[in-house]
Order: structure tokens, then sequence, then C-alpha cells
């Protein structure tokens, strides 16, 4: 790794550029003569000639499958690993992909929701705070990417609706080779609904609890007769409040894409779309050492607002040349704009003092600005050897990010807990930061798979990224800043998987991660080893993943409670286990089951912080979940049902580093009931957390922090 920081003693660039020249000239070393074998093989009859790999069933070429996913929860092919498109047994990491048909069946309204049911993965410990999408992987927030192009971190980011995906990819565990910059506990790749080349759609009406009211729609057909063009229209709008007082919910969002194959080799499609949210931030928290109603509200009414705005334009193209040789080219431009303004309670003594009903809050606000541009293109060269079939891609990425964020912060009136009368928007909030940010990253990377008598697969991943990165500004409590980094780092993986039988593979990997998190600040980086084991049946679609894994994280930066200001943690260690099925059993039965354990510990050389040995915030020990659902048929006079019924079981975890509060472990139900009322049509009833189980997601030392409480929600859908 090579880092520059202005003010600092200059080290040599030469180094960066030593690297990447070197890593370039290997690549183009290893694709070069498959290239030309490629030129010769039409034009010679005396050259050999190398056979493209066409194997029914198998990921090849640059192109992701999604066209099974609306009709199994199991996915074969997967590019959570990568760019490159993998068959999910032989790819020797631990990748769950959760199919828009598992989406629509548990009824998902959002990412957390989406992946609550995915081995390693923790969701929802924020409790009812609703500014972001809060899960983490492994013990660690992802970076999420949409088509393989870098989105940001889950947390902090806009709230993304699933609607617009066919898939969402999880990755566990490091892997900066594949996507880009990551943590080592996993990423997230969200899957674009694309046009297809046939008429299909969809519209539907849901209602439920807290005046939920939402309609959507997804349809698409051929433009033109030879199939050449085709359209894809998405939507849905949504009119609801929350679960506590004064809340909203509202939500719209319309997405178009335009899809042009003017040969059977290639395939160009262009996709707008635009996310609005307006809704609200949370309930403010509630007191701590009270047990109220989810329901009760402390914050202010009239200074209670979270809203996102985004506006997307992606470009994707794909061109099989023939020979094995192909290419795909990625773009995304991207504007957002949120903000959010609330008042919380913030009283370490809570209800403590029976004489004194008065709780102190604070005003927090944000107004953020966000431009981003970020283009891919990688080569794809197949071929087979004898024994030995070679998959080599060749790519590079370029990425401009351009960035403003005001925050305010202030104390405000306190409030009577037990009659709770409301102070008004203020006036003016204090300032507490402003700051200007400007990215700009250039990366080359190479990815190179070679199978060995249909049975060793060997998976070697190089990536070098640049980072120019600076950040201007001023902090209340910091002062002034002006902070600026040049960063090269070289990121490496390298897998292995053994196909034992057809059916039964097991792998090992090692695989690093850099993530820098801000200008003037050394990069977080990580490393993971693993190894595991999977088993994907022929008798009927299904995925067995078991694996252990040793995972490190460096010069992690936390914030805390009240201010937030940026702390750091030298290294956090997670050594773990994760077990995962998906499985349709038979036509009627479909499982989905999930384990995951984490030793967690904070590693601080001669513990001047305190935390040595200390569990890492929101890291719980154990998770399982486990869902079920069977479709009884219809008889003629009535259609076929389906039921459905999941648990999901969170174990303690602590809230803070110190370890100084920790949660109840909990269980909570949710449930699916599918009736189909004509070949067509079907409605469908959905609840999560059927019982109503209660217990604090958060205690940041100020306020309390309910899971959610039970949802229902009943959909008319209409499909042709």
């Amino acid at each position: 790794m090579n880092i520059e920081t202005t003010g600092r003693r200059t080290q040599s660039i030469r180094l960066r550029w030593h690297k990447a020249v070197l890593l370039g000239c290997t690549a183009l070393g290893t694709l070069s003569p498959a290239v030309s074998r490629a030129q010769d093989a039409s034009g010679s009859d005396t050259s050999t000639s190398l056979a493209p790999i066409v194997v029914e069933g198998t990921a090849s070429g640059t192109k992701l499958d999604t066209s099974n996913d609306s009709k199994s929860i199991v996915a074969t092919s997967t590019t959570g690993a990568g760019k490159m498109p993998s068959d999910v047994l032989t790819t020797p990491a631990s990748i769950s992909v959760i199919t828009s048909k598992e989406i629509q069946e548990r009824g998902a309204e959002s990412v957390e929701q989406v992946v609550q049911y995915t081995a390693g993965v923790v969701t929802d410990y924020y409790g009812s705070d609703d500014r972001y999408d809060y899960f983490k992987i492994r013990g660690f927030s992802p970076f999420t990417y949409r088509d393989g192009l870098a989105i940001g971190r889950s947390w902090g980011g806009i709230l993304e609706e699933p609607y617009a995906f066919d898939r969402v990819e999880v990755l566990k565990g490091a892997s900066s080779t594949g996507f880009g910059v990551s943590d080592p506990g996993g990423s997230v790749n969200y899957v674009t609904k694309l046009p297809k080349s046939e008429r299909f759609g969809e519209v539907y009406a849901t209602g439920g609890s807290y005046a939920h009211k939402e309609t959507g729609f997804d349809f698409g057909d051929n433009i033109t007769a030879d199939d050449t063009l085709s359209y894809r229209l998405t939507g849905k709008f949504q009119r609801s409040d929350a679960e506590y007082d004064y809340s909203l919910n509202d939500e719209n969002f319309i997405m178009g894409g335009l899809t042009w194959r003017p040969t059977d080799m290639t395939s160009l499609s262009f996709v707008f779309d635009h996310l609005d949210k307006d809704g609200t931030p949370g309930s403010g928290g509630q007191p701590r050492f009270t047990d109220l109603g989810r329901d009760q509200f402390f914050g202010e009414p009239d200074f209670n607002s979270n809203t996102g705005n985004r506006n997307t334009y992606s470009l994707i193209l794909d061109h099989d040349f023939g020979n094995g040789l192909s290419v795909n080219s990625s773009a995304r431009y991207s504007k957002t704009n949120t903000g959010f303004g609330y008042a919380y309670v913030f009283d370490a003594a809570g209800a403590s003092d029976p004489g004194n009903s008065m709780i102190d809050r604070s005003y927090f606000g944000s107004d953020k600005s966000e431009e981003r541009f970020v283009v891919d293109a990688h080569l794809l060269y197949e071929a087979n050897f004898d024994n030995v079939e070679s998959r080599t891609m060749l790519g590079a990425e370029f990425s401009v990010l351009d960035g403003d964020n005001d925050s305010d912060y202030d104390s405000a009136p306190a409030i009577d807990w037990l009659n709770p009368i409301y102070s008004g928007a203020p006036g003016s909030v204090a300032w507490y930061e402003s700051k200007t940010s400007n990215q700009r990253t250039e990366a080359i990377y190479l990815q190179q798979d070679l199978t060995f008598f249909d049975r060793l697969t060997v998976s070697i991943g190089l990536r070098n990224d640049w980072f120019d990165l600076s950040e201007k500004g001023d902090n209340l409590y910091t002062g002034p800043f002006d902070n600026h980094s040049n960063i090269s780092d070289f990121s490496k993986r390298l897998g292995l998987s053994y196909k034992i039988t057809d059916e039964l593979a097991a792998f090992a990997s090692y695989a690093e991660s850099v993530a820098p998190p801000s200008a003037g600040v050394e990069p977080t980086v990580g490393t993971q080893y693993e190894v595991g084991i999977k088993y994907k049946p022929d008798a009927f679609p299904a995925l067995f993943t078991a694996s252990v894994y040793d995972l490190t994280m460096e010069n992690i930066t936390t914030y805390e409670a009240p201010t937030y200001l940026a702390s750091t943690v030298d290294k956090v260690r997670h050594r773990g286990v994760d077990l995962e099925a998906k499985m349709e059993l038979t036509d009627n039965i479909n499982v989905i089951a999930a384990y995951g354990y984490i030793d967690s510990k904070i590693v601080e050389p001669g513990d001047a912080s305190g935390l040595n040995g200390n569990r890492f915030a929101q890291v719980p020990e154990h998770m399982a979940s486990l869902w079920g659902a069977y479709t009884l048929p219809g008889n003629g006079s009535r259609g076929d049902m389906t039921f459905g019924a999941g648990a999901r079981y969170v174990g303690a975890y602590y809230f803070d580093n110190d370890n100084t509060r920790k949660s109840d472990g909990a269980i909570v139900f949710d449930a699916a009931f599918t009736y189909k009322i004509q070949e067509n049509t079907t409605f469908q009833v959905n609840a999560s957390n059927i019982f109503d189980e209660k217990h604090i997601s958060n205690d940041d030392g100020g306020a309390y922090y309910y899971n959610p409480g039970r949802t229902i929600m009943a959909t008319l859908r209409q499909t042709w």
C-alpha cells in the first residue's frame, strides 16, 4: 500500500505505477495469446482452435441470467463474488442470493427485510431509527453495489427500493478484487430489472397496518416485430404512516428501461429510475428504564422529516465476439439529495428518578447532496485446453464522487415523558459541521479461473485501486480542516474449489479488502480466511452451504453518541460459522434455513482505550432463522393456497464497544398466506412479527429503541 497525504513527507509515486504496469502486463500477457488464437482460428486451417466453453446450465459470458429468479428461490449462477458470472456451486466463497420470488413470497418491503433470513446477517440493530438500511454482514456494515457498480455503504445511504431488482446478492467476507472498496464482512450487489424479449407484466395493490396504501406495476414487451427493441416499466407509489405517532412513510418510484439487440451477440440497455422518499427519521427514542408503547413519540412533530431524492441513469453493453471472447461495459450517473431533521431523547438517567419526569433531548439535522459517475469495462475470454477450462477477465474502472454535507446539532427543550407537551419547531439549530468531499478512483483488475478435469477450480483475483481524496470544511469541535490523500492499494484473492462429486464441492479462500473512510485517514483494511462445503443436489433445486471463517478488520472508524465524533479502533477479529440452506423439496414445499455464529474480539495493543478483548458493538454471538412455505394444490372449485411461516432469532449483543449495555436475545415470528383466485390473479397476506414480540434493539446510553412491532399487509396481484 502506498499512501500520500498533503502536509506529510511525499512518498514515491513511481511504486504504484510500477504495480499498475506489472499487473497490466501480466493480465495482457495472459489474455493476448488467447485473443490472437481466437482471431486466427477462423482464418487458418492449420492453427489450433481453442473452443469456447458452452455448457448447458452453467454460467458463461459476461451477462448474468436472471430469467428464473421470478420462479425459484434457488439461484444457480451469481456475480456475487465479482463481475464474472459463475456457478454458485464452484464459486469459492459464501454467497446468498435472494431472488425476486423469495422477496415477493416473504413480502419484503425494505432491504433489511430482504436480507433478514440470510446466514451471518443481523438486521434492525438500530430499532425505530428509520433513516437508513441497518444491517451487518459477519459483524460489519457492508458496501453496496448495483450491477457491479459502487453505490456506497448501506449505513448513511438512501433507502433502496427492492422492487427495482431481480435479485439481491450477498457476498460474505472480504473481496475488494470483486467490485472494489468493501469491508471484510461482506458486500451486497443489487441486480436491476432489465427489459425482456417477451411480453409480461403485473400490477398490484397493497394495504395494511399504519394506514399503508401502495400500488405498483412491472410490465414490458417488444417494440419491434423482430424482438430487437424491448421496453420495461416498473413503478411503486406508497402512502403510509409508521408505527409511532406523527410519522410518515411515503414513496414515489418509477423506472423505465430500453434494450436494443441489433444481433444475437449484442445487447445495449439504458435504464432511468427516479426514487423519491418522504418520511420521518424515527420515534426519537423512548426514555430509558421505561416500557412504553411503540407508538409513543418524544420528538417534535414540526421538526421531524427524512427525505431522499435520487435520479439514476445507467447504460449496460454486452457483446459476444465469438470464439470465447466477450465484453461488458457499464456506466452510471446518479444525483442524490437527502436530508433529515428531528429531536431525539438523550438522557442517561431516563425515568430512573421517580420525582422528575422531565427528560433531556437534542436536535440533529443534515442536508447532503451527492453526484456520482462510475464506468467499468472488462473483457472475458473463455477457452478449453484439453482437460483445463480457462476463464480470464481483465477490466478497468473509473469513478468520480462529489458531495456536500451540512450538519446541525443543538440541545432541545426537555419534555415530560408522563405528559408530553411539544415545544414546536426550533427557529434555528446550531451549526455543527460543513464538509465538501471529492473522490476520484481509478482501478484495474484481473480475475483468472482455471478448472482442471471438471473437478478442481482455482480462482485468482488481483486489483489495484488509486484513490484521490479531498475533504474541506469546518467542524464545531475540531475546527477547520483541509485534508488530501492519494492512496494506492493492491488487493488479492485466492480461492480453491474441489468437486468431490457432481453435487458436492469443498472450497477454501483467502481474500483482502480496503475501504478508505475519509481523506487524511488511514484506509480501513481487512483479510479473511475461509473454508467450507456446498451441496447442490440434482434431485431437486437446492443449495446447502457451510463455512468457517477468520476475518480481521483494521483502522476502523467508529462514532459514539451523542455527538458521534469519530474515533478509531485498531483491530477487530471475528471468527465464525455460517450454515445456510435454500431448497425446493417438492413442487409444493420451499424451505430456507440459516444459522450464524460470531466470536467477536476487539484487539487494542497496549489497551490504551480499555477496549481490548471486548466484543464489537451490535454483533450477536448467535443468529438463526427458518422459513417454510407449503402449497396446497387447488381442486377445481378452489385455487392453490400457499401457507408460509418463519422465525428469526437474534442473540444478545452489546450496544457499545465498552460493553456496558447489552440486549436480550429474542425470537420473532412471521407468516404469509397466498390464494390463487384465478390463473393470473392472487391474493396475499403477510404478517411480520405476528405475535408483536417487543425488545430493545438499541440503547445508545440516552434512550431505548425498540424492534418493529406487528405489521400485516394484504396484496391483490394481477399478472399476464
